[in-house]
């Protein structure tokens, strides 16, 4: 589901480690956090759930937003 808005990710902003990963994660910490999917705003290009973009914590926009997601236990 992509298009909707960015969506903010637990993912520190950064380069990912080499080589081939399942689910790759971003450094440990930084300044910036990742944005995922592109938006409404954004040109279809960038809707897609392998964009990122670098935002900082304190970003609002009326386009960048999170997902709920409910784990079962």
């Amino acid at each position: 589901m992509t298009g909707n808005v960015w969506e903010w990710c637990w993912d520190w902003d950064g380069s990912y480690s080499a080589g081939e990963t399942t689910d790759p994660t971003g450094p440990a910490s930084g300044v910036n956090r990742t944005s995922r999917g592109g938006s409404w705003y954004s040109f279809t290009d960038y809707s897609t759930v392998s964009r990122r973009y670098s935002v900082p914590p304190s970003t609002r926009f009326n386009y960048l937003g999170f997902r709920v997601v409910r784990s079962a236990k």
